[in-house]
């Protein structure tokens, strides 16, 4: 079988007269095949120097044409341009083309506007596509792996038919980023449209409707002058980050701040310059925490960490925080009183080790967080995507649970505005809410001003640090 391949630019004649002989062939001969691919004309160099190239060719007038061997195992073998093709024709075929140059250039102009209606019907199409736009900042974090093929997924985003995945990594490299762009798309996964990869703000956030900011780097571990440069450097960004989300992003975005650095500064900096955008669309990680603190309690009376829920945490999820069980309870503990499966007991009326809950209790938590960080990168990022990927449910869902999330607290139990802070809340028809039924004692007011100065004084830094430059 002979299989062809005429390539050329939409607007040439010599093109339009070898296409059309190569149908006459196709439809006299039956083992004849042909293969058109017709480039509009700004495109046609690129086009024709990347073939060659890849091929070993050299060629430069329009159109190409070559016979393709794939039949007998090998490659392309190159004919050459259309006086090639028409001898080629004559020799093997004893068919020729008397076409004038009048018909060659009526059939050019067809071809020519025929491709322009392909290109237009195409752009159509795909605007009628509206997927999910969903942005993660830092990508090439290991956090992103076990992130996208969950974030493809029905029980994330119930009501969405399509999703778009854009990959921003102002540090990464080039490379790697299109290496997990190929990885993504080769999950071949149906509700995934497309996949973008960034290296700069350019584009950044453009028609975000979920925004993933992950870890910035993996340094926490710094101290004064290392500490001051670190929370310039992330103030810089969050600000420019914020005002690219206000101006980019859609109005309704989701927006969650994750990983182990300055997690409530970063956020509460968005907040200050996305000012078009509500509030109560920034949230701040701080479910990792939660899980950690439900793990030593589950250990401590021998159940499994799903079996402990509603475990608080106030504070300053990367730096202060005081872990609250007042509301905490536990399922299928082996005591003196026993129920079904939906039975659920308080916490503190088991543990009435009460010093052990103020002080060991706090300190194993800190502990937990800081060996999971330093273990390897893995267990941390496979925490910290569990933990985005649990708030993006809840916040497209109804679940009754509590939650602690860091989130703006004008007024909330007394707290000074513009401070991020975690706190309790709950969701319902897909927004969150404050809880307000808990108890806030003297000794707990007390600490939760201590954290929002912490945080305070984490802005004010930055703020010091942008008037120095």
């Amino acid at each position: 079988m002979a299989k062809f391949v005429v390539a050329g630019k939409t607007d040439c004649p010599h093109y339009a007269k070898a296409e059309l002989l190569a149908d006459r062939l196709q439809q006299c001969l039956p083992n004849f095949r042909i293969h058109k691919i017709s480039i509009l004309p700004d495109e046609w160099k690129e086009w024709l120097e990347d073939t060659c190239k890849r091929h070993g060719w050299k060629h430069e007038l329009s159109p190409l044409v070559w016979r393709e061997l794939v039949y007998q195992g090998g490659r392309g073998m190159l004919l050459g341009g259309f006086s090639d093709f028409l001898e080629h024709c004559q020799d093997y075929y004893c068919i020729t083309s008397d076409m004038s140059p009048e018909i060659m250039l009526s059939v050019a102009a067809e071809n020519q506007e025929t491709k322009m209606k392909l290109i237009a019907e195409e752009q159509h199409l795909v605007s009628l596509i509206k997927p999910l736009h969903i942005w993660i900042s830092c990508a090439l974090n290991p956090t992103c792996r076990f992130l996208i093929p969950n974030l493809l997924c029905a029980e994330v985003f119930p009501n969405v038919s399509t999703i778009s995945l854009h990959f921003l990594d102002l540090e990464g490299n080039k490379e790697e980023l299109q290496q997990l762009q190929m990885e993504t798309e080769d999950l071949a996964h149906p509700l995934l449209h497309q996949v973008s990869v960034h290296t700069d703000l350019e584009k950044a956030f453009q028609e975000a409707d979920v925004i993933l900011l992950l870890e910035e780097s993996d340094d926490s571990d710094t101290e004064n002058e290392e500490e001051k440069k670190k929370v310039k450097e992330i103030s810089d960004r969050y600000r420019e980050y914020g005002q690219l989300i206000d101006m980019r992003a859609h109005k309704e975005v989701k927006v969650i701040v994750s990983g182990d650095s300055f997690v409530n500064l970063r956020c509460s900096i968005l907040l200050d310059n996305a000012q078009s955008i509500n509030s109560s669309q920034f949230v701040a990680m701080a479910t990792r925490l939660e899980t950690e603190a439900r793990a030593i309690i589950a250990k401590k009376l021998k159940v499994r960490t799903s079996d402990v829920t509603d475990v608080i945490v106030w504070g300053n999820i990367s730096g202060s925080f005081y872990i609250d069980l007042q509301r905490a309870k536990v399922f299928n503990y082996d005591g003196a009183i026993k129920g079904p499966a939906f039975f659920s007991q308080p916490v503190l009326k088991i543990l009435h080790e009460r010093k052990w809950l103020e002080t060991d209790f706090q300190d194993l938590v800190c502990r937990r967080r800081a060996a999971v960080a330093s273990q390897t990168c893995r267990a941390a990022a496979m925490s910290d995507a569990n933990g985005i990927l649990t708030v993006l449910k809840v916040w497209n869902g109804n679940p009754d649970e509590v939650f602690s999330l860091g989130v703006s607290c004008p007024g909330y139990y007394n707290l000074p505005d513009g401070i991020v802070l975690s706190v309790p809340v709950t969701f319902t028809g897909g927004k969150w809410s404050v809880l307000f039924d808990v108890t806030v004692g003297d000794e707990l007011k007390e600490k939760l001003q201590l954290f929002a100065s912490e945080v305070r004084q984490e802005k004010e830094l930055g703020i010091e640090n942008k008037h120095d430059r």
